[in-house]
């Protein structure tokens, strides 16, 4: 007698068709992540599960139960750094193809004012991009190698980058999954929400409009404090200084939009070949690059109202502008 998989119970609720499939409620994604997590799935059970929310579109109530189940399992649940107080979580998975990582720069250019910043991301899953942690190790900043060297890392330069690889190599092996099965899956919308060590400010980036309210919504189901969604360039949380684009908000009690004026008024062509020696040269003041400090004055600007310096946009932009004069070299 055939006895079925306790996960089957998950591929039937997302896949009985369009008037039998529903979400998952948060209890039941956090149910079946876990089970992903433990290994206890099939991998024809974990393919399907992941291609049919990837053709339903998860929704915020599945992404915060996956929050919960892996914050459990890996132990985010509790603050792996209770010792030390990170200011500002900024993930990084989607990867650069167009213009050059600016939002590097921005984040170190945030860590050089003493705001403790833990990057976390992924890389390889996707042909034809360059990866934050790569460029990162280029321009000497190498990876944490566990909690207690990218403790060290925050104390002494206040910047640490890990990658998923650190954080939850199941994840990773998820989201690598990407070249086998031909589409992103949830996977890659919910490790931006991670933010595994309870930092008070978060940021992220989307490509796609419909991704920004549903990052929204889970952050207000997880009662993030304050987090920060920008559709920025590639998917990643840099702002592009030539189009016009919106800042969404969310904090424990609401959510909101802003506009965010263009600062250049032509569009400016991508760049030939994406490396870490253009933005050394750039931060270092020997190559001058209009585009990439707008983007990295710009999208530090969005930081400034994030951490609360500043409620105006254009006090914000004065901010970022005098910290970029006053850049220190971290090379």
């Amino acid at each position: 007698m055939n006895i079925e998989h306790p996960f089957a119970q998950y591929v039937r609720t997302l896949g009985k068709g369009k008037r039998g499939s529903r979400d998952l409620t948060r209890a039941e994604a956090l149910a079946a992540m876990s089970m992903m997590l433990k290994d206890q799935v099939e991998p024809e059970q974990l393919g399907a599960f992941l291609m049919l929310l990837r053709h339903k579109e998860e929704c915020a109530a599945e992404l915060a139960g996956f929050v919960d189940a892996v914050r459990q399992h890996n132990g985010f649940a509790q603050n792996p750094m209770p010792n030390l107080q990170v200011d500002l979580d900024w993930s990084t998975y989607a990867g650069k193809k167009r213009h050059q990582a600016w939002f590097l720069l921005a984040a170190i250019l945030v860590s050089q004012q003493g705001y403790k910043v833990f990057m976390h991301g992924a890389k390889g899953h996707t042909t034809g991009r360059v990866y934050s942690e790569d460029l990162l190790t280029e321009l000497g900043i190498v990876p944490a190698s566990d909690w207690q060297q990218a403790e060290q890392q925050l104390t002494a330069s206040s910047f640490s980058f890990m990658s998923l690889k650190q954080l939850s190599p199941e994840l990773d092996h998820m989201i690598n999954l990407r070249n086998i099965l031909g589409l992103r899956s949830p996977v890659h919308t919910l490790t931006r929400l991670l933010n595994p060590t309870q930092a008070q400010h978060t940021v992220d980036g989307v490509f796609h409009p419909a991704y920004g309210p549903l990052h929204q919504q889970a952050a207000l189901l997880l009662q993030q404090p304050r987090s920060l969604t920008i559709r920025g360039d590639g998917g990643e949380a840099e702002i592009r200084p030539d189009t016009d684009c919106d800042l969404q908000w969310a904090d424990e009690h609401e959510h909101g939009n802003q506009p965010w004026p263009r600062l250049l008024e032509k569009r400016v062509e991508a760049p030939a070949q994406l490396s870490a020696a253009q933005l050394k040269e750039v931060w270092l003041g020997d190559k001058i690059d209009t585009y990439g400090e707008a983007a990295v004055v710009s999208t530090t600007a969005a930081i400034v109202l994030l951490l609360k310096l500043t409620s105006d946009r254009q006090q914000a932009l004065t901010i970022a502008g005098d910290w970029w004069q006053q850049r220190r070299p971290f090379l």
